[in-house]
């Protein structure tokens, strides 16, 4: 049977990522009536040819088509449904669409169109459906509207048009969905809508309308969604309102109602936003914001500032009560976020979701709207990133791998900031769109930015501003804080693309706030961040100062005078907690709280008055093991952070006990949750979890080796040194034996100190030090996440002494997933598996020169490059046998987690020309300008 293509009368060819022009050869198709081209990547124009189509829908929604309109539409008269939303179309609407009388549903939101609307559109009377949002219109609303008796759905946002909305509206009385925003001036009384009894959607949004809201609005029993933001609209909130029992969303902010709050408006479970509004408090009214569905930040007018009673939020520019001393001079936010270092600057977590309202330390945002018409399962107020970021260093990147989204309006507070004048930076990068040469790369994204209630970015797009999707940009802004509040708004104007890559992408998009003083702050002024006193350089110097003599009365350190010169380059940040504070947090040391035994002494779990959670590590003054290594660990950490580095909040000194003070770590250490040892533990890592903590891992040596200021080499590098938050986020700790080194040296012998089983062969064989030891260490991990087993403790057969063997085996015969873990089951990616598997071999390569730097580690864990093909230098081959031979020696000797020391090694197990002393005066850390 032979099909002749005229006989086609439906094609839908949507979302096929086509590109090119439009082919001539559609007009063929005779007995076409259906076309649908949307979300491909088609330029050029609609080709003339097809003047003579007898075509009844079409759409090219989501393409590069660009032009005038194409004229050739108004010849199609038989068009009853044209979309051409979302292109590059430019110029007026020219008088022949007057021609389509046929039109129900006619879409040209998201182009470039200017002039005024002509005339002829008047002629349309058969229109349901007008969506014309995100142009650039000149003139009025034409009064002609109110020849479009049967629309149902009318959008007019953002496209330039001026007010007042026209009284003739009131025609379209089968108006399901009206939304019309940001006119430009051309103030109105709130139009005529009472007749529209099925009005699902209203949204009349910064239309300059002034007067009371109707009290019919509740008549719309229908009514789904109500946003009357941003007008000039007074008054009372209608009682009636509390009839819409179909009702999800109210809006109400930026106006000037006022009266009492509403009582129904407290107890409903509908989202209700009366923020920025001039209610009167009573004793009935809330005292403070609430959390949830209600809005009621700054809701109250100025006459409620002298209500100590009520909370700040609720009034106007959030007033400070707090004494100059405990007033704030910086701001850093990492935006949809999790706590994030950068610089030497902490960047607080922002993760709030949905949440109309939140407060951090002396911050808070205030979040209005909801993502309209959202074709995916949630909403998208924290965005993701999902590819590679570019002109970014991995230290930078924490602040760009998360960003918050608005689908309106969203302000953040700087709170009790010290008067003055501000430099303010605004960190973007485009995550959602991509740059992939599909219609995913057509989105536009644009809002406003107001800072102190002054516009300072008028029609945003971070893609534009950046040169292109994953590429970070930094806006400066300078800012006077004149009432102890700085007010950052970001604002969507109905511009950009609402509809690609799905339906409900659009609004601002903010990846990170960072707020400093452009004066000195005053004298005595102390930061202060829970009950943590951080103190400043010379103090910190002076509290390890405290801490070295300590130890030194008590034979510690030997009467080594070189200790002190080793660690006067280091630039301390520390905390210093009183044995008081530490008592009361873990109950006078109470066994319940112990959580297990550090490396020279136990672990407490603690906590704060301020509900901060901490782990205690305790350093028995009768111990003399690990005494240089805890003088280490105080100088490494201090100078480090960084999301996947342990966090050190502090140290407390009472008389001969030494104690650190961590961020606890809900769910322990990487080992107890892999390997199992703890028979109480419900702990299950899945595919993507052991992912997460892989890379975690990877990020934080990145770190350490080629980003911190110290370059770091951390020695010990296993499972048990590897602990997880709540959120299963990957955190190295234990940096007793970490090692400074300097970037020209390519190894340093040292002390050799460790734990067989992760050692790199040529540091266990020759003491030579370099940061791909921790490389070598990092695979060996790695090895043990994929399978869940340990390298230490699994011996497949007989002949392999360590995981590690058996995966050089299996990686030769080709059968790498074998390494799986069982538990897994089937729900892992075996390419993603292959990938880690691949990698960790790559870093236990025999050869340090072959083994890739950690930022090239972590460039292959997440896809940005492929991971390079696996070599051997056959001149290490000799040590990897001896080191076989050690593993072998050691295996009945020494437990698997044990510490190992050159002390351990046999005299004759080592090459003549290592050295088997440690140097007593070698420096514990060094500088790394020396």
């Amino acid at each position: 049977m032979v099909v002749h293509l005229g006989c086609l009368c439906r094609r839908a060819l949507k979302s096929q990522n086509l590109s090119g022009v439009v082919p001539p050869e559609f007009s063929k198709l005779r007995f076409l009536k259906q076309l649908d081209l949307s979300r491909n990547c088609l330029t050029g124009s609609i080709p003339s040819q097809w003047a003579t189509m007898r075509l009844e829908d079409l759409s090219f929604m989501g393409n590069k088509l660009s032009g005038p309109f194409p004229k050739v539409l108004t010849n199609i008269t038989t068009l009853r449904n044209l979309s051409i939303e979302g292109n590059l179309f430019s110029g007026q609407i020219p008088p022949g669409i007057g021609k389509l009388v046929n039109l129900e549903k006619l879409v040209l939101a998201s182009n470039g169109f200017t002039g005024e609307l002509p005339k002829a559109l008047a002629k349309l009377s058969n229109l349901t459906d007008m969506r014309i949002s995100d142009n650039n219109f000149s003139g009025k609303i034409p009064e002609f509207i109110s020849n479009w008796t049967q629309i149902e759905k009318l959008h007019i946002q953002g496209c330039s048009l001026e007010g007042p909305i026209p009284s003739s509206i009131s025609t379209m009385t089968s108006l399901t969905d009206l939304r019309i925003s940001d006119l430009k001036g051309g103030r109105s009384l709130f139009p005529p809508l009472s007749k529209m009894e099925s009005m699902r959607t209203l949204i009349l949004r910064k239309c300059f309308i002034v007067g009371e809201i109707p009290k019919y609005i509740g008549d719309m029993r229908r009514l789904k969604n109500l946003d009357l933001s941003y007008n000039d609209l007074i008054g009372e909130v209608p009682a009636s309102l509390e009839r819409l029992e179909k009702i999800d969303y109210i809006y109400l902010t930026g106006n000037k109602l006022n009266g009492i709050i509403p009582g129904w408006v407290l107890g409903s479970n509908k989202n209700v936003d009366l923020s920025n509004n001039n209610f009167t408090w009573e004793n009935s009214s809330p005292a403070e914001c609430p959390r949830g569905s209600v809005n009621l930040v700054e809701t109250y007018s100025p006459s409620a500032e002298k209500l100590t009673r009520i909370h700040p939020c609720l009034k106007r520019n959030f007033p400070c009560s707090a004494s100059k001393e405990e007033q704030h001079y910086s701001l850093h936010i990492n935006c949809g976020g999790k706590e994030a270092f950068v610089r030497g600057e902490r960047y607080e977590a922002d993760r709030e979701g949905a949440s109309m309202f939140y407060t951090g330390h002396n911050w808070a945002f205030s979040s209005t709207g909801s993502f309209m018409d959202n074709d995916v399962d949630a909403d998208n107020y924290i965005e993701t990133n999902t590819s590679a970021l570019s002109n970014v260093s991995v230290a930078n990147s924490e602040l760009y791998t998360k960003a918050r989204n608005s689908p309106q309006s969203l302000t953040y507070y700087g709170l009790c900031l010290i008067n003055g004048n501000y430099s303010v930076k605004l960190h973007f990068a485009e995550i959602v769109f991509i740059n992939d040469s599909s219609f995913n790369s057509l989105g536009r994204r644009i809002f406003d930015v107001y800072i102190q209630e002054k516009l300072v970015l008028k029609d945003f797009d971070i893609e534009h501003e950046a040169g292109g999707t994953g590429k970070p940009i930094i806006k400066k802004f300078t800012a006077v804080v004149t009432s102890h509040t700085l007010k950052i708004h970001f604002y969507w104007a109905g511009r950009g693309t609402t509809g690609i890559p799905l339906r409900g992408n659009y609004g601002p998009l903010i990846s990170a706030i960072s707020v400093d003083p452009n004066f000195t702050p005053p004298k005595n002024h102390v930061k202060k961040h829970h009950t943590i006193i951080i103190i400043g350089t010379a103090a910190a110097a002076f509290v390890l100062l405290l801490l070295l003599c300590i130890m030194r009365r008590n034979g510690w350190l030997g009467g080594k005078a070189s200790v002190y010169k080793e660690l006067r380059g280091i630039d301390l940040q520390t905390g210093l907690f009183t044995i008081r504070q530490i008592k009361a947090a873990t109950k006078n040391f109470d066994a319940a709280n112990k959580v297990g035994e550090g490396g020279f002494g136990a672990v407490y779990k603690g906590l704060l008055s301020d509900g901060t959670i901490i782990a205690v590590k305790q350093l028995s003054s009768k111990s003399k093991q690990g005494n240089r290594e805890f003088v280490n660990e105080i100088g490494m950490i201090s100078a480090l952070q960084h999301p996947n580095l342990v966090k050190l909040y502090g140290c407390c000194v009472d008389g001969n006990q030494l104690m650190l003070i961590y961020e606890y770590m809900e769910n322990n250490c990487l080992s107890r949750a892999l390997f199992k040892n703890d028979p109480h533990s419900k702990l299950r890592l899945d595919w993507p979890t052991r992912q997460k903590i892989c890379l975690g891992i990877a990020r934080g040596l990145a770190y350490l080796h080629e980003e911190s200021r110290l370059k770091i080499v951390h020695r010990d590098i296993k499972t048990s040194n590897v602990l997880l938050d709540k959120d299963f986020n990957a955190k190295i700790s234990d940096f007793g034996l970490a090692k400074l080194h300097e970037d020209d040296n390519t190894h340093i012998s040292t002390r050799i100190a460790g734990t067989i089983g992760y050692m790199a062969p040529e540091y266990a064989m020759r003491g030579c030090l370099t940061s791909k030891a921790d490389v070598y260490s990092f695979g060996v991990v790695a090895l043990e996440i994929v399978s869940g087993k340990s390298n230490t403790n699994y011996r497949p057969k007989e002949e392999f002494v360590y995981l590690l063997d058996w995966a050089s085996v299996l990686q030769e015969k080709g059968s790498l997933l074998e390494l799986v873990d069982p538990a897994l089951g089937s729900d892992y990616s075996s390419e993603e598996a292959m990938v880690m598997l691949n990698v960790a071999l790559l870093c236990t390569n025999a050869s340090p020169t072959l083994r890739p730097l950690m930022s090239q580690v972590v460039s292959m864990l997440e896809g940005r490059t492929p991971v390079q093909a696996l070599l051997s230098d056959p001149g290490f081959s000799a040590i990897n046998s001896k080191l076989k031979a050690l593993r072998n020696h050691f295996w009945q000797q020494l437990s698997p987690t044990r510490s190992l020391s050159l002390d351990d090694f046999p005299s004759d197990s080592l090459s003549s020309n290592v050295e088997l002393e440690a140097e007593e005066n070698r420096n514990l850390v060094r500088s790394p300008s020396r």
